[in-house]
């Protein structure tokens, strides 16, 4: 009797729970940093639960033109911060960056914030000395942590930064090289490349 009474409940529950599903906005396709968007960027997904952040399907039109602050992928369901109205200002380049424990401040590094971009020797580079890449870069997007809020496992933090473009090779190679360093820098310091709306 029991084991028929928990199955029921297990069944209203899950009832329950589909009852709950919304579609929201996801990605169809691959699209870098700086990207306008098109309807064809985008597909309808369902969830439910903790999706408060998320953007309706019934808002998708609302994101038509807008520009991408960091690179998104297939099937990725997305917020608000993932866009902008503003495009890639003149000069300037958006670069992706993955950061493990070490490579960031525990605090979290969100969009807006201005950080200083530093590579460091690898492992088998004795001697060599750190050098600044960029000196003040916006952060446009970011998304994961250094440390699980909850067990403080170590993750990974993925930012966008928006660098100069003559910059933007030699941050992508140390990035993809995973010798970069970010520092928080406070919140009145110029960028290097500010955006057209004259942020930073």
């Amino acid at each position: 009797m029991i084991l028929i009474l928990l199955g029921a409940a297990g069944s209203a529950l899950i009832a329950l729970r589909s009852g709950d599903r919304q579609d929201f906005v996801a990605i169809s396709e691959p699209i870098p940093p700086g990207h306008k968007i098109t309807k064809d960027d985008l597909a309808r997904g369902d969830l439910a639960g903790a999706t408060k952040a998320l953007v309706l399907w019934s808002d998708a039109d609302k994101l038509i033109d807008q520009y991408t602050t960091s690179a998104l992928y297939p099937g990725q369901f997305v917020t608000e911060d993932n866009f902008t109205r503003e495009p890639i200002p003149p000069g300037g380049a958006l670069v992706g960056v993955s950061l493990e424990s070490g490579r960031a401040p525990s605090e979290p590094i969100q969009p807006g914030d201005i950080v200083r971009v530093i590579r460091v020797p690898a492992a088998n580079q004795d001697g060599a000395a750190p050098s600044v890449l960029v000196n003040a870069a916006e952060v446009t997007g970011s998304a994961g942590a250094i440390a699980d809020s909850k067990t403080n496992a170590n993750t990974t933090l993925n930012v966008t930064v928006l660098v100069p473009t003559e910059r933007s090779t030699v941050v992508a190679a140390a990035a993809a090289a995973k010798t970069l360093v970010l520092v928080k820098l406070s919140p009145a310091t110029k960028p290097d490349v500010a955006r057209s709306n004259g942020g930073g």
